[in-house]
C-alpha cells in the first residue's frame, strides 16, 4: 500500500510511526502548506517526497491511500478531493465539523467503492474491545445503566503546555478558529467509547454545555474564548439503557482519562484508560453478591492503522467507517440544538 500523509502537524507523527511499522506499507509522500515543516517531517520518517498542496500530490498520483491529518475544519474539503481522485481515505476524527459534511463524505466514499475509516483512537484500547466482547456474550446480562467520562486538566495544569500562550491549545477555545469546544473535540471519543463498548446506538439525549470565564475580557489576542469547556449528556440508548456521559478540561489530577461503566442484570463492567495505561474489571455472578471486582485479562488487538491496511488489501471496508462517524457527528450536532432549546432530542 502506497500512502501519503496529508498534514504534518502533531498527530501526523503517530500516523507515520504506526503505518511505517506495518509490513507492506510504503509512506511515499507528505503534504503540508508549510513546506519547511513537511520537509522536516519527511526527513524524520524517511519519506521520499513532499508536496506544498494536496492538488500537487494528486497531480502526481503515484499512491492509493491518504491519511488525512489536517485540522478538523479542513477534513471535508480535502477528503472529498481525495475521494474524487479515487484514493482510499483514513481520516482523523472528527470526520467533519457538521453532520451535513460528514454525511456527504460517507455518501461519496461509498459511491466510489473506496475504503473509508476514521481514526477513533480509543478503539485501539484492548480493554475496551474486551469490554464489548463480554457485553455481546451476555456476561453481565441486559445493560440497564451506563456512565462514561472523559477528563482532561489542561485548563488548570501546564503539564501539556500553557494554553494561554500556545496556539495548539488556544484555537480549541475559539469558535472563530474552527473549534466546537469540548463537545466537538473529544465528545466523539467518549460517545464512541460508550456506544461501541455497550454495542448500542444512541436513541435520544439531553445536553448541557458550559464555557467558563478564563480570562479578563474573554479573549487572548485574536482568540475569543467562547467554546464550551465542559459538557454533560443524559442519554437513552437503542437497547433501552439509560446513561450519563460527560467531559471537561477542568479535571485536576486527570491529564487524559476515559472511563466507562456498565451495569446489567447479572453484573457490572468498568474500563479505564489514561496516560499510565488501561484496566478492565468485572463484578458478576457470585462476586455481585459481595461487591467484589476482579481484573479481567486481555490480549493485544489490531490497531485502527492495521485494520485500515487490511481493509485496503481485502477491499472490505473496516470499522469505524465514515458512515458510523457521520452518525456520531449527528449526535454531536444535536447536542448543540439540545443546549439551545433546553430539551431532550431524539436521534432520528
Amino acid at each position: 500500500m502506497r500512502l501519503v500523509i496529508l498534514g504534518t502537524g502533531n498527530m501526523a507523527s503517530s500516523h507515520a510511526a504506526h503505518f511505517g511499522a506495518i509490513e507492506g506499507v510504503d509512506i511515499v509522500g507528505a503534504v503540508d502548506l508549510d513546506v519547511e515543516r513537511a520537509q522536516r517531517f519527511a526527513q524524520s520518517y524517511d519519506i521520499p517526497r513532499t508536496f506544498a498542496s494536496l492538488d500537487e500530490a494528486l497531480d502526481w498520483g503515484e499512491f492509493d491511500s491518504v491519511a488525512n491529518v489536517t485540522p478538523d475544519r479542513f477534513h471535508f474539503e480535502t477528503s472529498m478531493k481525495v475521494i474524487a481522485a479515487g484514493k482510499h481515505v483514513f481520516c482523523e476524527k472528527p470526520l467533519a465539523t457538521q453532520y451535513g459534511h460528514a454525511q456527504a463524505m460517507a455518501d461519496a466514499a461509498e459511491a466510489a467503492g473506496l475504503v473509508n475509516m476514521v481514526n477513533l483512537t480509543y478503539r485501539n484500547v484492548a480493554e475496551l474491545q474486551k469490554f464489548r466482547q463480554l457485553v455481546e456474550a451476555g456476561t453481565i446480562g441486559e445493560i440497564k445503566h451506563v456512565e462514561a467520562s472523559y477528563l482532561q486538566s489542561w485548563l488548570v495544569s501546564k503539564a501539556w503546555g500553557d494554553w494561554r500562550t500556545d496556539p495548539t491549545w488556544l484555537w480549541r477555545l475559539s469558535t472563530a478558529h474552527g473549534s466546537n469546544g469540548t463537545l466537538g473535540d473529544i465528545g466523539i471519543h467518549i460517545l464512541d467509547f460508550a456506544a461501541f463498548g455497550i454495542n448500542a446506538p444512541i436513541a435520544s439525549m439531553f445536553c448541557r454545555l458550559k464555557a467558563f470565564d478564563k480570562e479578563s475580557g474573554g479573549r487572548i489576542g485574536d482568540y475569543v474564548l467562547d467554546t464550551n469547556d465542559s459538557f454533560t449528556m443524559s442519554l437513552e440508548f437503542g437497547s433501552g439503557a439509560l446513561g450519563v456521559v460527560h467531559a471537561t478540561r477542568w479535571a485536576s489530577g486527570y491529564l487524559n482519562t476515559l472511563r466507562l461503566r456498565a451495569y446489567g442484570e447479572k453484573g457490572g463492567l468498568e474500563v479505564q484508560h489514561g496516560m499510565d495505561g488501561s484496566s478492565l474489571q468485572m463484578c458478576a455472578g457470585e462476586d455481585a453478591e459481595i461487591a467484589h471486582w476482579r481484573d479481567v485479562p486481555v490480549e493485544p488487538v489490531p490497531t485502527n492503522y492495521h485494520r485500515f491496511v487490511e481493509a485496503v488489501h481485502s477491499g472490505v471496508n473496516g470499522d469505524p467507517s465514515f458512515r458510523y462517524a457521520a452518525d456520531m457527528q449527528k449526535v454531536l450536532d444535536l447536542g448543540f440544538v439540545s443546549e439551545d432549546k433546553r430539551q431532550e432530542i431524539a436521534i432520528g
